[in-house]
């Protein structure tokens, strides 16, 4: 599978090494092997760059994008608050990809300020960095990339929205690039190749699914950030999905489809710097479609916990427990503060609420405290983890 037109591949340009870490701390084989002058990477141009596919890639690419759009129209119409669901998802997915891993219920502590995990935390970041993506008014511009990273890295406030002045590098060490398996280009060359793709993102005349899927690729290419570009880039496709209309309601979780075959994921990124972005179109085409049949088995899985729910609440319709249902799915963990505060009521009449609840099994308190009590949704919570168990379950190439 490769491209019927070239496609500019990234060159190379040497660079002296200068090391970070004084030598006596190193062994000499270390020290041997960064030695001398490296290798990192000149992202080609792309702003004007004709882009042409195979036609069976812009095909199923096309076929994605119409699902997509389907998906999102399914789930605006529906009552249930699917958004903030498909949301923490999506994020959990993504960060996953980059080794971090959380269950549900830490995630939503997270979320709340009651957990300091700091893969839980991290992916709360992921989170809000998703929802910047997703509140896109305007164009994408370089406000709106440093800002998700920004969302994203809040944990680290020296590195969050600002573009890297270091040498970085994927694979290998952390004494240097020498060996590593792709040295992003040098930081120097980072605002005009930021420029160059922001001008390729600008453009009308790409279809939806390949643009999003090439514009990824270069971020990836560009690697922008000391930290955190991967999951900053995959915000970045829901942004252009966002900003071209194909996503108005949902955040359709394109990184779980992705998650199933992380190494095909990385091998077409690896293809598309060799000069060839078939292989990326194409495995983000396929990767919505294997998420979309995720997504969908969580919306069914959704809709059974609210149906049991409602067949069980004791107290008349409208009334506040019913009202928390929503508040219990969109966020299934909390505390009183939190209840009261999402139906503007006060604590006491929150913990009345909770409690009617409790009673008939939708709520479970966990904590065992007298004060500062936590309240679980806990099929939601097992609802989120089967949703990331399938996410997480690799296929194998064919």
């Amino acid at each position: 599978m490769s491209s019927d037109a070239a496609w500019p591949p990234a060159t190379w340009e040497s660079h002296d090494w200068i090391p970070t870490i004084p030598a006596e701390l190193l062994s000499r084989r270390v020290r041997e092997r960064h030695r001398g002058a490296y290798l990192s990477a000149i992202a080609p141009a792309i702003a004007d760059q004709a882009v042409q596919l195979p036609t069976d890639v812009l095909a199923v690419a096309d076929a994605a994008t119409f699902e997509i759009a389907r998906f999102d129209t399914m789930v605006g119409a529906d009552l249930t608050p699917f958004g903030a669901i498909l949301l923490r998802t999506e994020s959990a997915s993504s960060s996953q990809i980059e080794h971090l891993t959380s269950g549900a219920k830490a995630i939503a502590l997270a979320e709340i300020g009651g957990s300091d995990q700091r893969n839980a935390v991290e992916i709360v970041g992921n989170v809000r960095a998703m929802q910047t993506a997703m509140n896109l008014d305007g164009d994408i511009d370089e406000r709106l990339l440093l800002d998700m990273h920004a969302a994203l890295m809040v944990h680290d406030p020296e590195a969050a929205g600002r573009w890297r002045s270091e040498q970085v590098w994927i694979g290998g060490d952390t004494v240097g690039p020498h060996g590593a398996a792709f040295v992003a280009p040098h930081h120097t060359r980072v605002r005009g190749s930021i420029d160059d793709l922001l001008g390729f993102i600008r453009r009308e005349d790409i279809p939806v699914l390949a643009h999003t899927a090439i514009a990824h690729a270069q971020f990836e290419t560009i690697h922008p950030f000391v930290d955190g570009n991967g999951r900053t880039g995959r915000a970045l496709m829901h942004a252009m999905l966002r900003a071209k209309g194909v996503t108005e309601q949902a955040t359709v979780p394109i990184a779980a489809g992705l998650l199933t075959r992380v190494d095909d994921y990385f091998s077409a990124l690896t293809a598309y710097r060799a000069g060839d972005p078939a292989p990326i179109v194409h495995q983000v085409a396929e990767a919505t479609f294997t998420a979309l049949s995720n997504a969908r088995m969580l919306v069914e899985d959704i809709h059974t916990i609210r149906d049991r729910w409602e067949s069980v609440i004791r107290t008349r319709r409208g009334s506040t427990p019913w009202r928390l249902i929503d508040i219990a799915l969109r966020q299934p963990v909390f505390d009183a503060s939190a209840a009261a505060a999402a139906v503007g009521i006060t604590d006491s009449n929150a913990v009345r609420a909770i409690g009617a609840l409790v009673e008939v099994g939708i709520l479970t308190e966990f904590t065992g405290l007298r004060r500062n009590r936590l309240w679980q949704a806990r099929e939601v919570l097992d609802a989120l983890d089967d949703f990331a168990r399938r996410a997480g379950k690799r296929t194998h190439r064919r």
